[in-house]
Protein backbone atom coordinates (compact mmCIF):
# COMPACT_ATOMS: atom_id res chain seq x y z
CA UNK A 1 0.00 0.00 0.00
CA UNK A 2 1.79 3.36 -1.08
CA UNK A 3 0.76 6.19 1.20
CA UNK A 4 1.26 9.74 0.04
CA UNK A 5 2.43 12.72 2.14
CA UNK A 6 0.48 15.74 1.71
CA UNK A 7 2.80 19.20 1.03
CA UNK A 8 3.11 21.35 4.14
CA UNK A 9 5.09 24.13 5.34
CA UNK A 10 7.10 23.09 7.72
CA UNK A 11 5.90 23.86 11.43
CA UNK A 12 2.91 25.30 10.20
CA UNK A 13 0.34 24.18 13.48
CA UNK A 14 -3.19 23.42 13.81
CA UNK A 15 -4.87 22.68 17.44
CA UNK A 16 -8.14 20.44 18.31
CA UNK A 17 -9.91 21.56 21.81
CA UNK A 18 -12.72 18.95 22.91
CA UNK A 19 -15.14 20.87 24.93
CA UNK A 20 -17.29 19.15 27.79
CA UNK A 21 -21.17 21.13 28.00
CA UNK A 22 -22.64 21.23 31.53
CA UNK A 23 -25.90 22.37 32.64
CA UNK A 24 -24.53 25.86 34.30
CA UNK A 25 -26.41 25.13 37.49
CA UNK A 26 -25.49 21.51 38.37
CA UNK A 27 -22.42 20.91 36.63
CA UNK A 28 -23.65 17.62 35.75
CA UNK A 29 -22.84 16.78 31.76
CA UNK A 30 -25.55 17.90 29.28
CA UNK A 31 -26.16 15.84 26.08
CA UNK A 32 -27.06 18.91 23.35
CA UNK A 33 -23.77 19.53 21.45
CA UNK A 34 -27.10 18.97 18.25
CA UNK A 35 -28.65 22.15 19.43
CA UNK A 36 -25.76 24.01 19.87
CA UNK A 37 -24.08 22.99 16.06
CA UNK A 38 -27.52 23.95 14.78
CA UNK A 39 -27.55 27.13 16.74
CA UNK A 40 -23.90 28.14 15.88
CA UNK A 41 -25.15 27.62 11.85
CA UNK A 42 -27.83 29.66 12.19
CA UNK A 43 -25.59 32.16 13.72
CA UNK A 44 -23.48 32.48 10.69
CA UNK A 45 -26.20 32.74 7.30
CA UNK A 46 -23.06 32.12 5.38
CA UNK A 47 -24.11 27.94 6.48
CA UNK A 48 -27.19 25.88 5.69
CA UNK A 49 -28.36 24.38 8.26
CA UNK A 50 -27.15 20.97 7.65
CA UNK A 51 -23.82 22.60 7.26
CA UNK A 52 -21.24 21.59 9.73
CA UNK A 53 -19.03 24.44 10.82
CA UNK A 54 -15.79 24.98 9.72
CA UNK A 55 -14.25 24.64 13.05
CA UNK A 56 -16.98 23.50 15.16
CA UNK A 57 -17.11 19.99 14.89
CA UNK A 58 -19.31 17.15 16.63
CA UNK A 59 -17.78 14.58 18.56
CA UNK A 60 -18.42 10.63 20.05
CA UNK A 61 -20.84 12.12 22.72
CA UNK A 62 -23.21 14.82 22.45
CA UNK A 63 -22.37 16.06 25.40
CA UNK A 64 -19.49 17.24 23.44
CA UNK A 65 -17.94 20.14 20.94
CA UNK A 66 -14.79 20.11 19.38
CA UNK A 67 -13.19 23.67 18.38
CA UNK A 68 -10.70 23.24 15.01
CA UNK A 69 -8.28 25.86 14.28
CA UNK A 70 -7.32 26.78 10.76
CA UNK A 71 -3.36 26.08 9.46
CA UNK A 72 -2.19 28.36 11.91
CA UNK A 73 1.49 30.02 11.26
CA UNK A 74 1.81 30.97 15.16
CA UNK A 75 0.79 29.60 18.42
CA UNK A 76 -0.63 33.50 19.07
CA UNK A 77 -2.87 32.80 15.71
CA UNK A 78 -4.26 29.32 16.91
CA UNK A 79 -5.34 30.77 20.07
CA UNK A 80 -7.01 33.81 18.22
CA UNK A 81 -8.53 31.19 15.85
CA UNK A 82 -9.83 29.10 19.47
CA UNK A 83 -11.06 32.11 21.14
CA UNK A 84 -13.23 33.23 17.96
CA UNK A 85 -14.87 29.50 17.89
CA UNK A 86 -15.66 29.66 21.64
CA UNK A 87 -17.41 32.52 21.29
CA UNK A 88 -19.15 31.38 18.90
CA UNK A 89 -20.19 28.47 20.64
CA UNK A 90 -21.20 30.99 23.93
CA UNK A 91 -23.78 32.98 21.29
CA UNK A 92 -25.48 29.80 21.52
CA UNK A 93 -25.06 28.36 25.24
CA UNK A 94 -25.26 31.11 27.06
CA UNK A 95 -28.96 31.78 26.53
CA UNK A 96 -29.69 27.98 27.21
CA UNK A 97 -28.18 27.48 30.32
CA UNK A 98 -25.06 25.25 29.15
CA UNK A 99 -21.34 25.68 29.97
CA UNK A 100 -18.47 24.33 28.78
CA UNK A 101 -15.37 23.30 30.08
CA UNK A 102 -12.53 21.08 29.73
CA UNK A 103 -10.49 18.09 31.51
CA UNK A 104 -9.62 14.60 30.84
CA UNK A 105 -12.55 13.79 32.25
CA UNK A 106 -16.14 14.85 33.90
CA UNK A 107 -15.73 14.08 37.73
CA UNK A 108 -18.92 12.84 38.33
CA UNK A 109 -21.53 12.07 35.43
CA UNK A 110 -22.35 8.71 34.65
CA UNK A 111 -20.37 7.20 32.33
CA UNK A 112 -22.69 4.92 30.91
CA UNK A 113 -25.71 7.40 31.02
CA UNK A 114 -23.86 9.29 28.07
CA UNK A 115 -25.49 9.71 24.31
CA UNK A 116 -23.50 8.91 21.73
CA UNK A 117 -23.65 11.09 18.50
CA UNK A 118 -25.95 8.87 15.77
CA UNK A 119 -23.17 8.35 13.40
CA UNK A 120 -21.93 5.48 11.52
CA UNK A 121 -18.75 5.47 12.29
CA UNK A 122 -19.85 6.07 16.31
CA UNK A 123 -21.83 3.34 16.16
CA UNK A 124 -19.60 1.17 14.84
CA UNK A 125 -17.10 1.97 17.21
CA UNK A 126 -19.26 1.59 20.39
CA UNK A 127 -20.61 -1.97 19.17
CA UNK A 128 -17.19 -2.99 18.70
CA UNK A 129 -15.60 -2.11 21.58
CA UNK A 130 -18.30 -2.60 23.71
CA UNK A 131 -18.14 -1.63 27.80
CA UNK A 132 -14.74 -0.16 27.08
CA UNK A 133 -16.61 2.07 24.07
CA UNK A 134 -19.33 3.31 26.44
CA UNK A 135 -16.70 4.41 29.16
CA UNK A 136 -15.30 7.10 26.46
CA UNK A 137 -16.36 10.25 28.37
CA UNK A 138 -13.55 11.89 28.11
CA UNK A 139 -11.74 15.08 26.50
CA UNK A 140 -8.41 15.62 25.07
CA UNK A 141 -5.93 18.52 23.33
CA UNK A 142 -4.40 17.69 19.79
CA UNK A 143 -2.06 19.61 18.14
CA UNK A 144 -1.09 19.12 14.87
CA UNK A 145 2.68 20.29 13.26
CA UNK A 146 3.47 20.10 9.53
CA UNK A 147 6.65 18.86 8.50
CA UNK A 148 8.24 19.63 5.12
CA UNK A 149 9.28 16.23 4.13
CA UNK A 150 7.87 12.47 4.37
CA UNK A 151 11.12 11.47 5.39
CA UNK A 152 11.33 13.37 9.21
CA UNK A 153 7.62 11.78 9.73
CA UNK A 154 8.70 8.68 11.89
CA UNK A 155 11.95 10.19 13.14
CA UNK A 156 10.11 13.10 14.86
CA UNK A 157 7.12 10.38 15.62
CA UNK A 158 10.63 8.66 17.60
CA UNK A 159 11.59 12.03 19.17
CA UNK A 160 7.83 13.20 20.48
CA UNK A 161 7.62 9.26 22.18
CA UNK A 162 11.05 10.40 24.10
CA UNK A 163 8.66 13.63 25.60
CA UNK A 164 5.40 11.47 26.19
CA UNK A 165 5.19 11.90 30.11
CA UNK A 166 6.28 15.90 29.71
CA UNK A 167 3.27 16.74 27.79
CA UNK A 168 1.13 13.76 29.89
CA UNK A 169 2.53 15.61 33.82
CA UNK A 170 1.88 19.07 32.47
CA UNK A 171 -2.20 18.56 30.89
CA UNK A 172 -2.94 16.09 33.29
CA UNK A 173 -6.45 16.69 34.08
CA UNK A 174 -8.57 13.47 34.83
CA UNK A 175 -7.92 12.41 38.59
CA UNK A 176 -11.92 11.53 38.90
CA UNK A 177 -14.07 9.38 37.33
CA UNK A 178 -17.58 8.29 37.73
CA UNK A 179 -17.77 10.02 41.19
CA UNK A 180 -14.20 8.96 42.97
CA UNK A 181 -10.94 9.48 43.10
CA UNK A 182 -8.72 7.08 40.70
CA UNK A 183 -5.34 7.93 42.81
CA UNK A 184 -3.90 8.93 38.98
CA UNK A 185 -3.75 12.05 37.57
CA UNK A 186 -5.04 10.64 34.33
CA UNK A 187 -7.26 8.25 34.33
CA UNK A 188 -7.87 9.55 30.69
CA UNK A 189 -4.17 7.88 29.44
CA UNK A 190 -4.87 4.15 30.51
CA UNK A 191 -9.09 4.68 29.16
CA UNK A 192 -7.97 6.06 25.59
CA UNK A 193 -5.59 2.95 25.74
CA UNK A 194 -8.37 0.57 25.71
CA UNK A 195 -9.68 1.17 22.34
CA UNK A 196 -8.24 -0.78 19.43
CA UNK A 197 -5.63 1.18 17.70
CA UNK A 198 -4.84 3.65 20.41
CA UNK A 199 -2.19 4.16 22.67
CA UNK A 200 1.52 4.02 22.28
CA UNK A 201 2.68 3.97 18.50
CA UNK A 202 4.95 1.93 16.89
CA UNK A 203 7.81 2.79 16.27
CA UNK A 204 8.97 1.82 12.71
CA UNK A 205 12.20 1.77 10.49
CA UNK A 206 10.81 3.02 7.30
CA UNK A 207 8.17 4.06 5.33
CA UNK A 208 7.24 1.69 3.90
CA UNK A 209 7.40 -0.32 6.97
CA UNK A 210 5.03 1.96 8.11
CA UNK A 211 2.98 1.12 5.06
CA UNK A 212 3.08 -2.40 5.08
CA UNK A 213 1.45 -1.74 8.90
CA UNK A 214 -1.37 0.15 7.56
CA UNK A 215 -2.03 -2.28 4.70
CA UNK A 216 -2.01 -5.49 7.47
CA UNK A 217 -4.55 -3.36 9.02
CA UNK A 218 -6.69 -2.91 6.13
CA UNK A 219 -6.98 -6.49 5.25
CA UNK A 220 -6.97 -8.31 8.40
CA UNK A 221 -10.41 -5.36 8.83
CA UNK A 222 -8.84 -3.66 11.98
CA UNK A 223 -10.05 -0.38 10.41
CA UNK A 224 -12.06 0.71 7.12
CA UNK A 225 -9.98 4.17 7.22
CA UNK A 226 -6.34 5.80 8.18
CA UNK A 227 -8.14 8.01 10.54
CA UNK A 228 -9.25 4.89 13.03
CA UNK A 229 -5.79 4.51 13.97
CA UNK A 230 -5.99 6.23 16.77
CA UNK A 231 -2.38 6.24 18.71
CA UNK A 232 -1.44 8.65 21.02
CA UNK A 233 1.35 10.30 18.10
CA UNK A 234 0.56 9.66 15.18
CA UNK A 235 1.46 11.07 10.93
CA UNK A 236 -1.57 12.65 9.26
CA UNK A 237 -0.48 11.58 5.60
CA UNK A 238 -3.38 13.68 4.21
CA UNK A 239 -2.57 16.97 6.18
CA UNK A 240 1.26 16.44 5.99
CA UNK A 241 1.23 16.48 9.32
CA UNK A 242 2.57 14.66 12.98
CA UNK A 243 -0.05 15.01 15.24
CA UNK A 244 0.40 15.06 19.29
CA UNK A 245 -3.05 13.51 20.98
CA UNK A 246 -1.61 12.82 24.72
CA UNK A 247 -2.59 15.63 26.47
CA UNK A 248 -6.05 15.56 28.60
CA UNK A 249 -8.36 18.16 27.95
CA UNK A 250 -6.84 21.74 29.03
CA UNK A 251 -8.50 23.82 31.09
CA UNK A 252 -7.88 27.40 29.61
CA UNK A 253 -6.59 28.85 26.72
CA UNK A 254 -3.33 29.63 28.08
CA UNK A 255 -2.61 26.10 29.26
CA UNK A 256 -3.47 25.24 25.17
CA UNK A 257 -1.11 27.76 24.16
CA UNK A 258 1.58 26.38 26.06
CA UNK A 259 1.09 22.83 25.11
CA UNK A 260 1.08 23.79 21.39
CA UNK A 261 4.19 26.06 21.59
CA UNK A 262 6.31 23.26 23.12
CA UNK A 263 4.68 20.60 20.35
CA UNK A 264 5.73 22.97 18.02
CA UNK A 265 9.19 24.07 19.69
CA UNK A 266 10.02 19.98 19.66
CA UNK A 267 9.13 18.75 16.35
CA UNK A 268 11.10 22.29 14.93
CA UNK A 269 13.42 21.59 16.60
CA UNK A 270 13.59 18.10 15.28
CA UNK A 271 13.45 19.27 11.89
CA UNK A 272 16.12 21.47 12.06
CA UNK A 273 18.48 18.06 13.42
CA UNK A 274 17.39 16.15 10.77
CA UNK A 275 18.12 18.82 7.81
CA UNK A 276 21.51 19.24 9.20
CA UNK A 277 22.23 15.71 9.07
CA UNK A 278 21.65 14.47 13.11
CA UNK A 279 20.12 11.55 14.29
CA UNK A 280 17.26 11.86 16.80
CA UNK A 281 17.74 9.31 19.82
CA UNK A 282 14.80 7.04 20.72
CA UNK A 283 14.34 4.64 23.75
CA UNK A 284 13.56 0.96 24.10
CA UNK A 285 9.50 0.61 23.82
CA UNK A 286 9.05 -0.76 27.34
CA UNK A 287 11.04 2.32 29.47
CA UNK A 288 8.44 4.65 26.62
CA UNK A 289 5.45 2.15 28.28
CA UNK A 290 6.97 2.88 31.61
CA UNK A 291 7.05 6.49 31.14
CA UNK A 292 3.56 6.73 30.03
CA UNK A 293 2.68 5.13 33.25
CA UNK A 294 4.40 7.16 35.46
CA UNK A 295 3.18 10.02 33.86
CA UNK A 296 -0.85 8.86 34.33
CA UNK A 297 -0.22 7.65 38.09
CA UNK A 298 2.32 11.03 39.16
CA UNK A 299 1.46 13.55 37.10
CA UNK A 300 4.32 16.25 37.90
CA UNK A 301 5.34 14.23 40.61
CA UNK A 302 6.55 11.45 38.02
CA UNK A 303 10.71 10.39 38.09
CA UNK A 304 10.46 9.35 34.27
CA UNK A 305 13.08 7.53 32.50
CA UNK A 306 15.40 9.81 30.29
CA UNK A 307 16.85 7.54 27.48
CA UNK A 308 18.23 4.36 26.81
CA UNK A 309 20.59 3.87 29.50
CA UNK A 310 18.23 4.10 31.99
CA UNK A 311 18.91 7.36 33.19
CA UNK A 312 16.24 8.92 35.68
CA UNK A 313 14.82 12.72 36.52
CA UNK A 314 11.76 14.32 38.11
CA UNK A 315 9.98 15.32 35.08
CA UNK A 316 9.22 18.82 36.36
CA UNK A 317 13.21 19.07 36.67
CA UNK A 318 13.54 17.64 33.35
CA UNK A 319 10.87 20.83 31.79
CA UNK A 320 12.76 23.35 32.95
CA UNK A 321 16.43 22.40 31.31
CA UNK A 322 13.79 21.25 27.97
CA UNK A 323 12.69 25.19 28.28
CA UNK A 324 15.92 26.59 28.57
CA UNK A 325 17.19 24.71 25.76
CA UNK A 326 14.38 25.64 23.44
CA UNK A 327 14.56 29.32 23.83
CA UNK A 328 15.98 30.05 20.57
CA UNK A 329 13.67 27.77 18.86
CA UNK A 330 10.59 29.67 20.13
CA UNK A 331 11.90 32.95 19.20
CA UNK A 332 12.67 31.53 15.94
CA UNK A 333 9.15 30.79 15.83
CA UNK A 334 7.34 33.59 17.45
CA UNK A 335 6.04 31.74 20.21
CA UNK A 336 8.00 32.40 23.53
CA UNK A 337 5.70 34.08 25.65
CA UNK A 338 3.02 30.79 24.79
CA UNK A 339 6.52 28.50 25.78
CA UNK A 340 6.96 30.47 29.13
CA UNK A 341 3.26 29.46 30.27
CA UNK A 342 4.49 26.07 30.69
CA UNK A 343 6.14 27.24 33.28
CA UNK A 344 3.19 28.94 34.88
CA UNK A 345 1.87 24.72 34.75
CA UNK A 346 4.40 23.77 36.86
CA UNK A 347 3.94 26.61 39.31
CA UNK A 348 0.80 26.39 39.64
CA UNK A 349 -0.35 23.00 39.49
CA UNK A 350 -1.10 20.78 36.93
CA UNK A 351 -5.40 20.12 36.26
CA UNK A 352 -5.56 16.97 38.62
CA UNK A 353 -3.83 18.67 41.26
CA UNK A 354 -6.32 22.08 40.96
CA UNK A 355 -9.13 19.66 40.74
CA UNK A 356 -7.99 17.80 43.78
CA UNK A 357 -7.28 20.79 46.18
CA UNK A 358 -10.66 21.87 45.37
CA UNK A 359 -12.59 19.26 46.38
CA UNK A 360 -10.72 19.10 49.47
CA UNK A 361 -11.49 22.91 49.61
CA UNK A 362 -14.99 21.94 49.74
CA UNK A 363 -15.61 18.34 51.53
CA UNK A 364 -15.20 16.02 48.30
CA UNK A 365 -17.89 18.31 46.61
CA UNK A 366 -17.39 17.22 42.43
CA UNK A 367 -19.71 19.75 41.77
CA UNK A 368 -17.67 22.38 42.90
CA UNK A 369 -15.05 20.92 40.62
CA UNK A 370 -16.86 21.04 37.77
CA UNK A 371 -18.13 24.26 38.13
CA UNK A 372 -14.60 25.74 38.57
CA UNK A 373 -13.12 23.93 35.73
CA UNK A 374 -16.12 26.52 34.23
CA UNK A 375 -14.97 29.69 35.72
CA UNK A 376 -11.25 28.91 34.73
CA UNK A 377 -12.28 28.47 30.65
CA UNK A 378 -14.45 31.48 31.42
CA UNK A 379 -12.35 33.83 33.32
CA UNK A 380 -8.64 32.54 32.71
CA UNK A 381 -6.58 30.48 35.40
CA UNK A 382 -6.97 30.32 38.71
CA UNK A 383 -3.56 30.79 40.98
Amino acid sequence: MKIDFASSRQSTLGVEWELALVNAQTGELASVANEVLRGVAANHPELNEDDEHPHIKQELLLNTVELVTGICETVAQAKADLSSSLAAVREVTDPMGVEVFSAGSHPFSPPQLQPVTDKARYAKLIDRTQWWGRQMVIYGVHVHVGLDSRDKVLPVLDGLVNYFPHFQALSASSPFWGGEDTGYASHRALMFQQLPTAGLPFQFSSWAEYESYVEDMFTTGVIDTISEIRWDIRPVPNLGTIEMRICDGLATLEEVGAIAALTQCLVDEFSTTLDNGGTIPTMPPWHVQENKWRAARYGLEAIIILDAQGNEKLVTEHLLEILNRLEPVAAKLGCSDELADVEKIISRGAGYQRQRRVAAEHGGNLQAVVLDLVGQMRNGPTA
